[in-house]
């Protein structure tokens, strides 16, 4: 893991440094003060090139970064952070965007279990409609752009109650002759959120239905409180997947159906779109104080079980019923 800036480095004669947001193997992200634009504070994410790549590669990488910075410094949408700049210092690239103030999705779900309590499905559904504009905004990019790293821990609510994708570490622009191409900002994602054609890094198989399967991972996690199995666990054992009624009643049967059309393991399976999902999510809400009276598959299934006597001796009275009726 690289080794992190000091606090009042100044870098492109622009950006102080005041400390770091986070770190990861590819690099970190630091808060900054623009010092040509008084009061302005930026994130400043910090990509470093591992190993000895030769000089070759090394200037291929580059021009690469450089490619797929300019195409974000070019995106604008309200739940993304705009991109302001991008440049390379000492070896290693920099992106310089706004800074997004706020808790991330994960703190407030470890708060909500903190206090014995699942996250409101209304308010989650806010945030799921939000993270849907800014999804389908990149995917309708020419080329498409990918999120590839979705996860509530990348997701910030902002005071004002906005929702933020803030971490474009993972992006990938997806080209139409799949070219396997190699990206300084790409990674692996997040095992519970990261599907199946993902894993290896292949970027051959890898479309808008990737960050769609991200999302129902994301949206489960902030429902049950928990992230959902692996790909590759239920891969090897399909029962892995616990259903999300199962963890939390209170979630309506046609967002749990929704959900879990998100997480399927084909990627032929899932919604063909962002907008096609949220339509499915949006059609299978139910107060919350509904939602719980409506059974779980295995609820039926133990109900059946349970009253088969009853059942079959009424099947024997509506049979006689008939045989007896002139």
């Amino acid at each position: 893991m690289a080794r992190l800036l000091e606090s009042q480095i100044l870098l492109k004669d622009r950006y102080r440094i005041a400390g770091p947001i986070g770190q990861g193997g590819m690099g970190a992200v630091y808060r900054a003060e623009d010092i040509l634009l008084s009061g302005r504070v930026c994130a400043v994410k910090e990509i470093t090139l591992e190993g000895d790549v030769g000089d070759e590669k090394l200037s291929q990488l580059q021009e690469q970064f450089r490619q797929e910075a300019s195409v974000l410094a070019r995106l604008d949408h309200p739940n993304l952070p705009k991109v302001s700049d991008f440049f390379t210092q000492d070896g290693r690239e920099y992106l310089v965007m706004d800074y997004v103030p706020g808790h991330n999705l994960r703190e407030l779900i470890d708060e909500a279990l903190s206090e014995g309590r699942y996250l409101d499905e209304s308010k989650v559904f806010d945030w799921t409609e939000q993270l849907c504009s800014a999804l389908s905004y990149l995917h309708r990019q020419d080329p498409p752009i990918l999120h590839r790293d979705i996860k509530p821990s990348n997701i910030k609510l902002t005071p004002s109650g906005l929702l933020k994708l803030v971490d474009f570490g993972l992006v990938k622009l997806l080209t139409t002759d799949e070219a396997r191409t190699v990206t300084v900002v790409q990674g692996q994602g997040t095992a519970a959120y990261t599907p199946l054609e993902q894993y290896g890094g292949d970027d051959a198989h890898t479309d808008t239905r990737t960050d769609i399967y991200a999302l129902g991972a994301t949206v489960y996690h902030l429902l049950t409180g928990r992230g959902p199995a692996t790909a590759r666990e239920r891969f090897l054992r399909p029962s892995a997947l616990v259903f999300p009624r199962t963890i939390n009643p209170r979630i309506s049967p046609g967002s749990e159906a929704a959900i879990l059309s998100a997480l399927a393991l084909h990627p032929d399976d899932r919604p063909a779109t962002v907008d096609e999902f949220w339509q499915s999510l949006e059609r299978g809400q139910l107060p919350a104080s509904i939602a719980p009276l409506i059974l779980t598959g295995k609820e039926w299934q133990a109900v059946w079980r349970q009253n088969i006597p009853w059942i079959v001796a009424l099947g024997f009275l509506v049979v006689a019923a008939i045989l007896a009726t002139p």
